[in-house]
């Protein structure tokens, strides 16, 4: 086929069997902090599905970084858990990858047991947290921590790890100035607010070697006044591609700000307010959140112009991500340069989306009919990723 979808690409030292991804969005499949047989069952049926490489998404680095008690930490105990998922991948044909990051000022104490902690000692209205300021020496740590993280990773049998730079976790934090008030050397210019990210790609870096991929999901912008500009989100990619990043997934929002801007579409209030456990987030979020949480509209290819920017300042593989659902608009984002393309809601959805579109190029993810309508975002919060639609239409999951 001279079809480009469905060409094989290289990250790295790693060769992807087509072009498309899915993408790291939490599949809530990790009961006690331990990954489920759910969670095999379901990166196996997206890698049967046709996927180049699946992505199991947002695992802490150490246990305190975690939002969700049904969130796993990458814990050397946990090796033979995440070896039966990397197992069942492979066994398909695919690749995959897992998402490194921490939390930050998002981090649950009562998951844990320990206090959120931050580059800056703001108090986080999303999570009601006031996060501990961290100083340098723990800073290191946690440096230290990504790279032990990425070496637990490949034990495992992942051939990717995915750094958790954007949507307002912890690195993120560091980058935008809206939670970076430092006036050390690790806050003030883009260059000093940089200065933590550099340092975790490097130990990550150092500890994948030669035989895994390191790929960085990045903000192209915070989305609201006063967080890291689309100026600056050229800049930090330009900064990764200096220290050696393989590819780059290209996001934006902030979850404690503008959690829908990475998303787009229906905000599902009532299915949030629905998850909260604590009953004082409950009801802020039933008196407030219809005035806090911004919708924004959903398109297709939303990110695209953005991510254009990006494209044209660097030259190292780009994962473009956001407002996906057909064939056509998968070509048009390779076409622009884009090496990559992932997804995930239409994998909730369908996990054989990518078969379909190579058997009917006309087919279309149910994900357009729905609005979409983010349910699949919502339920995650206190169990495991589904799509609601196909329950809304009384039909069992295609």
């Amino acid at each position: 086929m001279n079809d480009i979808l469905f060409s094989t690409g290289a990250i790295g030292p790693l060769k992807l069997r087509n072009r498309i991804i899915r993408a790291a969005a939490f599949e809530g499949m990790c009961p006690g902090g331990v990954p489920s047989p759910s969670l095999v069952k379901y990166h196996r049926s997206v890698a049967a599905g046709g996927v180049g490489m699946t992505s199991v998404a947002y695992v802490a680095v150490v246990d305190g970084g975690r939002t969700f008690r049904h969130q796993a930490w990458m814990d050397p105990r946990l090796v033979p858990d995440f070896r039966k998922v990397t197992d069942a991948v492979h066994r398909e044909g695919a690749a995959v990858s897992v998402q490194l990051g921490h939390a930050g000022n998002m981090s649950d104490r009562k998951v844990s047991g320990e206090r959120a902690v931050a580059p800056s000692g703001r108090f986080n209205l999303f999570g009601l947290a006031l996060p501990r300021r961290m100083g340098e020496a723990e800073i290191e740590r946690m440096v230290e921590a990504h790279g032990r993280a990425v070496s637990t990773a490949r034990e495992a049998g992942f051939d990717a790890v995915e750094i958790h730079a954007g949507h307002g976790y912890l690195i993120s934090q560091f980058l935008s100035p809206h939670t970076n008030r430092r006036k050390d050397r690790y806050g003030g210019s883009l260059e000093n607010r940089a200065r933590f990210m550099r340092e975790v790609l490097r130990a990550v870096k150092k500890a994948a070697g030669n035989s895994m991929a390191v790929v960085v999901k990045t903000n192209l912008e915070d989305g609201f006044r006063g967080g890291m500009t689309a100026d600056e989100g050229v800049e930090v990619a330009r900064i990764l591609e200096a220290e050696g990043a393989d590819a780059l997934v290209l996001s934006g929002g902030f979850v404690s700000i503008t959690p829908f801007f990475m998303m787009r579409g229906t905000t599902p209030h009532r299915e949030l307010i629905r998850a909260q456990k604590s009953p004082l987030i409950k009801l802020g979020m039933m008196a407030f959140s219809r005035i806090m949480v911004k919708e924004y509209p959903w398109q297709e290819g939303f990110f695209l112009d953005g991510a254009k920017r990006v494209r044209a300042a660097v030259k190292l593989p780009l994962v473009y991500l956001g407002g996906i659902v057909r064939k056509s608009k998968i070509d048009e984002a390779l076409g622009a340069g884009f090496d990559f393309v992932a997804m995930a809601r239409n994998l909730v959805a369908e996990p054989d989306f990518v078969e379909k579109i190579r058997r009917d190029p006309s087919h279309v993810s149910p994900c357009l009919a729905c609005g979409p309508c983010n349910s699949c975002v919502a339920v995650m919060y206190d169990g495991e990723c589904r799509c609601t639609w196909w329950e809304r239409q009384g039909k069992p999951k295609a």
